[in-house]
């Protein structure tokens, strides 16, 4: 084998892995989904949507192994990517509460 060609399979080995891009599973269309997940080509793409129109939203990456042809490995490999609620964040940042300690002190404070 000619060394060019030794480089060209060392060069297709040392790529970085996929990179998938982010996509709602929930929402996504099965094209989107098959262009957007590693590894997940139409069939498994359409088969993912099947899966959602008969058993409603996915509630957590895990679910989609529940998909006929898709794994935990394929999950594993696209969990970066997978978003459940178009990319907002799950917990929601809202100001502490005083404890009623620090109310009664604060009332203590101003009398």
């Amino acid at each position: 084998m000619p060394m060019r060609h030794l480089l060209f399979v060392a060069a297709l080995f040392a790529a970085p892995a996929f990179a998938s891009a982010p996509v709602n599973i929930n929402t996504a269309d099965a094209t989107t989904l098959a262009q957007s997940l590693d590894g997940v080509g139409l069939a498994k793409a359409q088969a993912i949507v099947a899966w959602r129109d008969a058993n409603g939203p996915f509630t957590s990456a895990d679910q989609l192994a529940e998909v006929k042809g898709i794994g935990s490995s394929l999950v594993d490999r696209n969990r970066d990517a997978i978003q459940l609620d178009a990319g907002k964040a799950t917990a929601k940042s809202r100001p502490a509460k005083p404890s009623k300690a620090r109310k009664a002190a604060a009332a203590d404070d101003e009398g």
